[in-house]
């Protein structure tokens, strides 16, 4: 997004390319990195821009294409209530908003044993994200490798989360433990687990549940 700013007619060729294919099919624009409402604000002025240029070349697109932000910085979470009034979803980007929440390099073999997406810092802005964007009615989406782990699926169920992106050979396995697992259930299972001070208290708990569901 800062390059994209920067370098504007990098943005206007993205976008107007987008524009011009919604008309054939469903398409969102997403924008990532995320730290700021002016950021987004920006960025919808820059395509109101592009959508008017189209629409005096008489080119057709989809007026209403959805526009949402990649939420992977703590920054995007802490003020997602804010960011949620501005677009129309958000998906969550685990891997960097882990990275960036916990200052842990995942490449930095040192630390990398601090890399931990079921930490209990990490879950609840998690949860803070979800929250404010049901509170506006919009919907969250999930991508990085959490979205793809059995005993995260759990509490992001409970959590209220509306889609999940994995990997195809993840997709069966976590179809089933949703289809076998009971929305109440988790529910408690998250407000439980997101009390808990500790990942290693967190987990001793999603692993009970799962013992005693035999979801998995």
């Amino acid at each position: 997004v800062r390059i994209a700013m920067d370098r504007k007619e990098i943005l206007r060729d993205q976008v107007r390319a987008i524009l011009r294919a919604s008309a054939f099919g469903k398409l969102r624009i997403m924008f990532p990195m995320i730290i700021s409402v002016e950021e987004v604000r920006a960025l919808r002025k820059e395509i109101e821009i592009y959508k008017q240029e189209l629409r005096d070349e008489g080119k057709a697109f989809d007026e209403s294409i959805e526009i949402g932000v990649m939420v992977e910085t703590p920054a995007a979470a802490t003020i997602a209530r804010h960011l949620a009034k501005e677009v129309d979803f958000f998906s969550i980007g685990t891997n960097d908003l882990t990275q960036y929440t916990l200052a842990v390099d995942r490449g930095n073999d040192m630390i990398s044993h601090l890399y931990q997406p079921m930490s209990p810092s990490v879950l609840n802005l998690i949860k803070q994200v979800i929250d404010a964007s049901h509170a506006e009615g919009k919907w969250t989406g999930m991508c990085g490798e959490l979205a793809g782990d059995e005993r995260a699926t759990l509490l992001l169920l409970g959590m209220g989360l509306d889609e999940f992106s994995m990997s195809a050979i993840s997709i069966p396995r976590i179809k089933k433990i949703i289809r076998n697992t009971n929305f109440e259930d988790a529910k408690v299972l998250a407000e439980q687990a997101l009390a808990q001070p500790t990942t290693d208290e967190l987990m001793t708990l999603v692993n009970k549940f799962i013992e005693e569901k035999t979801i998995c």
